[in-house]
């Protein structure tokens, strides 16, 4: 394995934790779980058009609620756009620099050109679809006003490495979420199947749809892949799960560390926020004594999630980077606090609480802290907003419960799912 030079950093090195904000209420939930920053996108120009997505007047308050709090909002405008995609941009680009964005992320040379004319405050962030695989196409794009590098997904440890050696611009790099199978997401089989353009924000994903095997001579017997009656995820990536590995980046100085799901829900993204915030917060307190803590991985085992796998960048071998399990969902959203009502002289606090799915008295609900506490309360009596009391609540009601221990704003509550 090549070596790499920490020298050109210095002793001040603090990475980015990203994370991704499908609306108001994710972005809240990621700021208050510890990430720096996140990223969004508009109604117009991003790769998730499946996703809620931000109005200008939404992006104005993300980035009055980030810039509070000393954080940062990235807007996505990766789209690979089309004659008539482009009329609009430029009055895009320069209303999106009046709201004080910290930053583009940006996959096409022609947008990239419209940002230095109309936006030319704004950071201009490459994002993964340009696909950056080595350290000349770095300095090159560097040399084009690109502030920060989301480097290729298909890239190797030490090729990771080699170009951190090279290049003095900031790099980032995804280490957690879904992976698609086309090359840097460069799918077509959206567009092909369903006529909605991956490329264009609209992937309907049917690299996750169940296939079977089809003889041309044997028509309507469908063989499945494997044998059982599901058909197969042949082209159904596993999931991306670098938290083993933080030690790897962390000591090569990557300057921000990227977490995809802006389709996913807040369980989700609190989850893996501050899952990686306590990886990262914990190597910097003590680089030499770091140690993953298997706690980590058992809780990003409890969020929505397909087989976890490293990618090609420490399995460079590993053809089996399919799989053929759909999603597994161990737990499932309770609820949200939404307000801190009252603490008494005993440490009990009355919090109003948001369910979001059935709730029950008798059941273990866990409340998720900073970093990897959670604190688990059985839940003993449900009381509305009228005064009512209640052994169970509906998804979408207000309630107001009590707990021995001191709950905040916008925190995550889960539960077992199901069997």
């Amino acid at each position: 394995m090549i070596g790499y030079d920490k020298s050109i950093y210095g002793n001040n090195y603090r990475p980015e934790l990203l994370a991704p904000a499908g609306n108001l209420e994710k972005l809240k939930v990621a700021l208050r779980y510890g990430a720096d920053a996140v990223y969004l996108s508009g109604k117009k120009y991003g790769l998730r058009a499946q996703a809620k997505n931000f109005t200008q007047e939404e992006i104005a308050k993300a980035c009055e609620i980030a810039h509070v709090q000393d954080k940062r909002v990235y807007v996505t405008v990766n789209i690979f756009p089309r004659h008539n995609d482009i009329d609009e941009l430029p009055a895009y680009l320069y209303e999106l620099q009046n709201i004080g964005v910290d930053g583009l992320i940006i996959s096409d040379p022609g947008v990239i050109l419209l940002a230095k004319q109309y936006a030319p405050e704004i950071p201009i962030h490459l994002s993964t679809q340009a696909n950056t695989t080595n350290y000349l196409s770095a300095r090159f794009w560097a040399s084009q006003g690109v502030t920060r590098i989301n480097l290729a997904r298909e890239l190797t440890w030490d090729e990771i490495v080699h170009i951190r050696n090279k290049v003095t611009i900031e790099l980032e790099l995804f280490v957690h979420g879904s992976m698609c199978m086309a090359y840097s997401g460069r799918c077509f089989l959206s567009s092909y199947l369903t006529g909605r353009s991956a490329n264009l924000g609209d992937c309907a994903q049917p690299c996750r749809w169940k296939y079977s095997l089809l003889e041309e001579k044997r028509p309507g017997q469908y063989f499945p892949v494997f044998s059982d009656d599901r058909g197969s995820y042949i082209l159904s990536s596993k999931d991306l799960c670098l938290i083993s590995h933080m030690d790897k980046l962390l000591n090569a100085r990557i300057d921000a560390f990227k977490l995809e799901g802006r389709m996913r829900g807040i369980l989700a993204v609190a989850t893996m926020v501050r899952i990686y915030r306590a990886a990262i917060d914990t190597y910097l307190e003590n680089p030499s004594n770091y140690s993953v803590d298997p706690n980590w991985v058992s809780e990003l085992n409890k969020i929505s999630h397909r087989e976890y796998f490293t990618g090609l960048i420490f399995n460079e071998e590993e053809v089996n980077s399919f799989t053929s399990e759909s999603y597994i969902r161990p737990y499932t959203l309770a609820g949200i606090v939404k307000e801190i009502v009252s603490t008494d002289k005993n440490h009990t606090t009355t919090a109003l609480v948001e369910a979001r799915n059935p709730l029950k008295k008798g059941e273990i609900l866990e409340f998720l802290g900073d970093k990897d506490t959670t604190f688990r309360w059985l839940a003993n009596e449900f009381v509305l907003t009228n005064g009512e009391k209640r052994d169970e609540a509906k998804p979408n009601e207000l309630i107001k419960i009590r707990v021995p221990f001191p709950p905040f704003r916008y925190q995550i509550i889960r539960k077992k799912s199901a069997e």
